[in-house]
């Protein structure tokens, strides 16, 4: 009798994509080799759960897939077969329970990625997978010489260069936001030059510049800004309107509620040269009754004192509302109750600058999904497939990230299973 016939596969990234690739790939019977260029795997992963590992989201599913707004068709595919529930799903298989927060996030018991990502881990190696650290692509792939075909990818590890040689390959190798942590967007120029259509990589839930005085930026970077709204129309008439917390930056503005809006402000800027957005520093109170209490007698208190008093204004709301104002606008601000309550109300903020890629949460661009077919197989190169951060789609922090990433690995894993069972041309 001849040898079952055996499918290798490699998987080149270490992040949640990666790892569900080999994870499908495993229960499917493929032999797995997981390359990953840092010492251990899942270290985006884990720092994600540094502060409480948020999986996912229970909207409702039209809300949910909406996040990923021009590629909710494309993801939306990926959701169909390992959407929120699957995913919770998969957890509670890792032994780890889930429950829904206040805000409609989920999280694993604990709120810790390490717990699940030693399960995840123990699982696969369990399985047979064949981990190797401290291998980092060369950016070399080349057709394999012989009968069997596939790909012979190039390494540089430690002990110097490495080749080896595979039926097919999954590339899971994130964007290029925290390089430290292993993903750097080095692969862009290698797949571009193998005639791969790349998109350039861009920040993503990503603070913004703004020219602020030094005043404001040695007294108060670093404050948070608990419950304001940030107001923002695009020049297509796109409308961002939302209730959150943000963070006064030495550089500019951050935090949830700006990375939230982060895809259309980047694009804004990139189209205009700045975005011009309103921050409500009193989204309780409405307008009419502020003024009303801004215009009582102040008598002998200060201006700081009347509008700490009247309106709760102090601190850095009050640094923020005097900002790029000279004393003499200032004082005939101070003079109208209706102009401050406005102003209040919608503090115009003129964004310069998305800050640099490597700062952002995430990233955006990557391989088109015009490149690969639906089981994301490069066109242009049969046999190699994509996952995760690496193509061209984004969605805001809130669990959307990490589940389309596992759904992607998912699918490419699920593609180079089917790869195998189809016929070879030439």
């Amino acid at each position: 009798m001849s040898a079952p016939f055996s499918f290798r596969v490699a998987v080149v990234g270490g992040g949640p994509a990666g790892l569900m690739a080999a994870d499908v790939l495993l229960a499917a019977g493929a032999q797995v080799d997981l390359f990953d260029a840092m010492p251990s795997v899942g270290r985006k992963f884990l720092l994600a759960g540094k502060g409480g590992l948020n999986i996912t989201h229970a909207e409702p599913e039209a809300a949910f897939r909406g996040r990923y707004r021009e590629r909710v068709t494309e993801v939306g595919r990926w959701l169909d077969d390992f959407g929120p529930e699957a995913l919770r799903a998969w957890v509670h298989a890792q032994g780890i329970s889930t429950f829904v927060g206040s805000s409609g996030k989920v999280f694993p018991e604990g709120m810790k990625a390490a717990p699940l990502l030693r399960a995840w881990l123990h699982r696969l190696r369990a399985a047979g997978l064949a981990l190797h650290a401290r291998h980092r692509w060369s950016g070399r792939i080349e057709a394999a010489q012989g009968e069997g075909g596939g790909w012979t990818l190039g390494f540089d590890t430690p002990h110097g260069p490495q080749a080896s040689t595979h039926d097919a390959i999954v590339l899971a190798l994130g964007g290029a936001s925290w390089a430290r942590l292993g993903s750097d967007g080095a692969w862009q120029p290698w797949l571009a030059g193998q005639g791969v259509d790349v998109a350039p990589l861009a920040p993503s839930n990503c603070g913004f510049d703004i020219a602020w005085s030094d005043f404001l930026r040695e007294r108060h970077a670093g404050t948070p800004l608990k419950n304001v709204r940030l107001k923002f129309t695009d020049r297509t008439g796109q409308v961002f309107d939302r209730l959150g917390e943000a963070v006064l930056g030495a550089h500019g503005l951050e935090g949830n509620l700006v990375y939230a809006a982060s895809a259309l402000l980047r694009d804004e800027i990139a189209a205009c040269g700045h975005a011009d957005v309103a921050l409500d520093l009193l989204p309780a109170k409405d307008e009419a009754t502020l003024a009303a209490a801004l215009a009582r007698g102040r008598g002998a208190r200060s201006m700081i004192n009347h509008l700490k008093e009247q309106a709760g204004i102090h601190g850095v709301r009050a640094a923020l509302l005097r900002e790029g104002l000279d004393a003499p606008a200032w004082q005939a601000l101070c003079a109208d109750p209706v102009a401050l309550a406005a102003r209040i109300k919608a503090l115009p903020l003129r964004l310069l600058a998305a800050r640099p890629i490597d700062e952002a949460i995430s990233s955006a661009g990557g391989v088109r999904f015009e490149a690969m077919d639906a089981r994301l197989m490069l066109s242009a190169l049969p046999g190699v497939f994509c996952a995760g951060e690496m193509i061209d789609w984004e969605a805001p922090t809130g669990g959307y990230l990490l589940t389309a990433c596992l759904a992607s690995g998912r699918a490419a894993g699920q593609g180079a299973m089917a790869w195998r069972s189809l016929p070879r041309v030439g």
